[in-house]
Formats: structure tokens, C-alpha cells, sequence
């Protein structure tokens, strides 16, 4: 095969993966609904400057990727599609940037392999199709760990200065994505690398100087007008935000130290596999290019996967940047297997047949679960679950298939690699598992979220438009704001549940509440129950002047 044609190959792989049916379920609780809620209300007030949830000031988040959300929902409207519209866009860009890292490395094959070898993941894949930052913010740092590093390298020429300018932009841009966070590990990186060199001079001052003003150049673009407009509070209210999520569990997202460790072995399969022999490798990497590239990577990886171990508050994506590293070992393993320089080994075979048959048995048995749930419910001693698998979803009977078929292709693939087959059974092994995720989102998630949220968000759409007040009692929930439609202005008590719930309210309320809190309606004899959806109960409140 031309080699040219290998950027075309990654490009249209990303835009057939990551764009198509992108709507074809409803956001998810609680950030994907959460950010696109921010979006929204940027238009719906035209003020752009400022976060808002429920039109209050929201100081968990700086404004950038609220700002691609709401230019997508310009283009497209306020919708699913628009909200993860950037980062399909984002996930085109990543597969490029890795290979065109990957072919100045090595060449052309082991950039097309690093590129597959991140869109053929579990969640990597999944990521560049959901609504939430943290695609934009985890490419943004990378790209500065990479800048910095060949600011180090090329320390004192002009390439050098270069590159540490660019790592100040990505800095900068990261930092108006997420929050300091970004540069935190990139310095923590650096610190690291510098350790490992014996605290020897690794940059000169011009570099440092260069990083720091592009960085703060970038960051003052919005830092600077929120502080002259709305004074120091939101960026106090802000940074303050920032040290709970590393102090304390934030929302009830608390987990064991081993948590991300977990959710990386397991939900990046099969890159996490893949990755195992090089990991621990002194001598992994060829030429001094290659070595160099592998001690920042191997630094990036473990400083995240540290550093959000020690972090109190434990969130699936918060080690998503480290999938970066982990996709360049496996991509390294993979090359040298292609070019005859390493073998399978046994171990790694073995690895991948046990995942990859755990996860196919999962696929299998999540639809069979829902079309045979009358065999389980008997069992399960949650009553919320329960009500949530009682909610009348159709199931077509084939959907079992797609983890069937991909238990075929895994057996398939460790025959082709046992036969030495290397580089065709693993790009395989990589469009296998992207084409297993991509109709398993079509056909099985919307399924799936029809046992959990979406009989509430269907009936915030019903209502959409009309003059009342929705609320939830029993859970917190995004979806009202952004499913019906919120908009500014109004009784200031409109957010105000114990006033919604026992005030002299001026217009009816939407209540929605979790069957397990029926009980709590007992005290409440002037909110008519209407219907119970799922795991849902719906009740309405009018005001007493029309009661009268």
C-alpha cells in the first residue's frame, strides 16, 4: 500500500467513526448535559464570558470548550449532535497529530499504527463521541509535554526557544479548557525529567521566560477581562473549586487508590494489553529520538496515573490523558513485532484472549439482560433498579450478536498473529473493536439509557415551551435546564426547591422524582401524582390562587 495515502486512511477512518449518529442518544448526566447546559445558556443570554448553570455563575469550569459547543450549536443547532460535534473535530486532529509524531519518530507505518492503535480503544474511542472536555484539555497538554520536551532537547538553538513558546500557548489553551491542572502535570513532568537527569541544567532562561509569557498571554485572554468586569470572587469561587477536587471526594466520587489503574487495564483494552512489554523496557525505543520520546512518555504516564491516585476525588476520565503514553507503547510493541525485531509473547496472547472474551461476554450479555430481564428481577433487591428495568424497552433479539461476531474476531486475530500475521491481524484487532463500538452505540446504549434516563428527559422535552417550573426531589440532575428548555429571567425562587415544593408558588411545578421517593409525596397532599415511567414517578403542583 502507498504510503501516502495513510494520512487520507486515518482521516476518513475519524469522520466515519466519530461523526455519524453522534445525536442518536441523549446526553448523559451528569457532564455531558452539564456542559452543553453551559453552552446553551452562552447563546441563550449572549453572554460569553461567564460560565452559568441555571443562569447562576458556574466556577467549576473555564469557558473554552463552552465556547466550541456553543459555536457547533450555532452552526447545527442545540442539540446532541452539536454538543460532541467538537470532539469528533478534536478526535480528526488527535489520529493526525500521532501520526505525524509517529512518522518523524520512526516513519510512516508506526504513525499509522499509533493513530489506529488510539481509535481502536474502548474508551479512547468512546471519549471523541461523548460531550465532555476532556478530549480538547488532554490534547492541549500533550502537545505541550511534547513541545516542552523538544524545547529541552533542542535547549539553547532557536528551535528550542520555538517550541517553548508553542508549549506555552497549549498551556495556556489547556488552562482555559480545564483549569491549572494542565499545568500542573506539565510541570510535574518536567520536575520528573529533571530529576532523572541528575538535576542538571535541562533549559536555559530564555526558554522558561518564552513558556511563561505565552502561557500567561493565553490565559489573560480571558482571566484578565472576568477579573476588570466582575472583580476577584469568581476566579477565588474558581480556583478554590480546583483545590477540593485534589483535597476531598467532590460529589460523591470517591474510590480505592487503585481506581484509574483499573479503569485503564480494563477500558482501553486492547491498548492496555499491547503496552505491557514495553513498560518496564530500558532499552524500548531505537535511535536516541526514539529513547528520549519514551522517558517523557513513560514520565507522562506515571505522573497522571500518581497524581490522580492520590487525588481524593476518583472520575473515570481523569486519567484519560493517560491513554496517550499507553497508545505509544502499544504502537512501539506492535512495530517492532512488524519489523521482525521482538516476538508475540505468550503471555500478552493469553491477556488478550481472556479480555477480549470478557468483554465480548459482556457485550453478549448486556442486551440479553434487557430481553430477558424478568429472569433477574426477582433477584435484585434494589427497588429503583427494578422500576428502571420495568420501563417497556423494545429489543429486536440481534443486538447479542455484536459481541458474538467480535469473540469471533479476537479468536480469528490471535490465529493470524500466531501465524505470524502481525501487522494485518492487529489493524484487524484495532477497526474490530472501533466497528464493535460504533454499532453497539447505535443499537445498544439507546436501549440501555432507556432504562435509566430517559423517561424523565422525554418528559422534560413534553413540556418544553410551556409556563411552569420543573424541579427533581431524590437525585440532582442536569437534564431539566437543557430538556426543557430553562430560560433566564423570572421568580428568583425558581431554583429554590423547598419553595417549589411548599411555597406560594405563581405558576405550576413539574415534579420528578425517583420511585423510592414516593414516600416523601405523603407530606406534599397538593402535588398530584400523574404517571410512573421506569424508575421515574411524575407529579404536578398548581398555585393556590387557582385552586380556589
Amino acid at each position: 500500500m502507498n504510503r501516502k495515502i495513510y494520512p487520507l486512511i486515518i482521516v476518513i477512518s475519524a469522520i466515519f467513526f466519530f461523526i455519524p449518529f453522534l445525536g442518536s442518544v441523549h446526553l448523559f448526566d451528569w457532564d455531558e448535559i452539564n456542559f452543553a447546559e453551559s453552552a446553551r445558556e452562552m447563546i441563550v443570554t449572549g453572554n460569553f464570558s461567564r460560565v452559568q448553570i441555571d443562569f447562576h455563575p458556574f466556577w467549576e469550569k473555564p469557558p473554552l470548550f463552552f465556547w466550541m459547543q456553543a459555536l457547533s450549536m450555532k452552526l447545527f443547532g442545540i442539540n446532541e449532535f452539536a454538543a460532541r460535534f467538537p470532539n469528533a473535530v478534536i478526535g480528526i486532529l488527535t489520529l493526525l497529530t500521532l501520526y505525524f509524531i509517529g512518522k518523524k519518530l520512526y516513519d510512516e507505518k508506526f504513525g499509522l499504527i499509533w493513530a489506529l492503535a488510539y481509535l481502536g480503544s474502548f474508551l479512547p474511542h468512546i471519549y471523541f463521541k461523548s460531550g465532555i472536555i476532556d478530549p480538547f484539555f488532554n490534547f492541549f497538554i500533550f502537545l505541550s509535554v511534547i513541545f516542552l520536551a523538544k524545547s529541552i532537547r533542542d535547549n539553547g538553538e532557536n528551535k528550542g526557544l520555538k517550541y517553548a513558546f508553542l508549549a506555552g500557548i497549549s498551556i495556556g489553551l489547556a488552562t482555559l479548557t480545564k483549569g491549572p491542572v494542565g499545568l500542573l502535570i506539565a510541570g510535574i513532568s518536567v520536575l520528573v525529567y529533571w530529576a532523572t537527569m541528575k538535576f542538571q541544567r535541562i533549559s536555559s532562561w530564555k526558554n522558561i521566560l518564552l513558556f511563561s509569557i505565552s502561557c500567561l498571554i493565553i490565559t489573560s485572554l480571558w482571566f484578565i477581562p472576568e477579573m476588570i468586569n466582575n472583580g476577584f470572587w469568581f476566579i477565588r469561587e474558581f480556583l478554590k473549586y480546583q483545590a477540593d477536587l485534589f483535597l476531598k471526594p467532590v460529589a460523591g466520587h470517591s474510590g480505592p487508590i487503585y481506581y484509574h489503574f483499573l479503569v485503564v487495564l480494563l477500558g482501553c483494552f486492547p491498548i492496555s494489553v499491547l503496552a505491557l512489554p514495553v513498560f518496564f523496557r530500558k532499552d524500548a525505543g531505537s535511535g536516541d529520538k526514539g529513547k528520549y520520546f519514551l522517558r517523557w512518555m513513560l514520565i507522562l504516564f506515571w505522573v497522571v496515573m500518581i497524581l490522580f491516585s492520590v487525588v481524593k476525588t476518583k472520575i473515570v476520565h481523569y486519567s484519560s490523558l493517560a491513554y496517550f503514553p499507553l497508545s505509544y507503547f502499544a504502537a512501539y510493541y506492535v512495530y517492532e513485532l512488524v519489523n521482525g525485531r521482538n516476538t508475540f509473547k505468550k503471555y500478552v496472547v493469553w491477556i488478550l484472549l481472556v479480555t477480549g472474551t470478557i468483554f465480548s461476554i459482556i457485550l453478549i450479555g448486556l442486551p440479553l439482560i434487557g430481553r430477558y430481564k424478568d429472569l433477574i428481577t426477582p433477584y435484585i433487591k434494589d427497588e429503583f433498579a427494578v422500576a428502571c428495568l420495568n420501563s417497556p424497552v423494545k429489543w429486536n433479539g440481534y443486538e447479542f450478536l455484536i459481541g458474538v461476531v467480535y469473540l469471533v474476531l479476537i479468536i480469528v486475530i490471535i490465529f493470524m498473529i500466531k501465524h505470524r500475521q502481525f501487522f494485518r491481524g492487529i489493524i484487524i484487532l484495532f477497526y474490530a473493536t472501533a466497528f464493535c463500538i460504533f454499532f453497539y452505540l447505535i443499537t445498544v446504549v439507546p436501549k440501555i439509557e432507556g432504562y435509566s434516563q430517559a423517561p424523565a428527559i422525554n418528559f422534560y422535552k413534553s413540556i418544553s415551551g410551556q409556563d411552569v417550573y420543573v424541579t427533581t426531589v431524590g437525585f440532582y440532575s442536569y437534564a431539566p435546564y437543557f430538556y426543557f428548555r430553562k430560560m433566564p429571567g423570572g421568580n428568583i425562587e425558581s431554583s429554590n426547591k423547598e419553595w417549589l415544593l411548599n411555597g406560594e408558588i405563581d405558576k405550576p411545578v413539574y415534579i420528578v422524582a425517583k420511585s423510592t421517593s414516593k414516600v416523601l409525596f405523603d407530606k406534599h397532599p397538593d402535588c398530584r401524582f400523574i404517571k410512573q415511567e421506569g424508575g421515574f414517578l411524575f407529579y404536578y403542583r398548581t398555585p393556590q390562587s387557582l385552586n380556589k
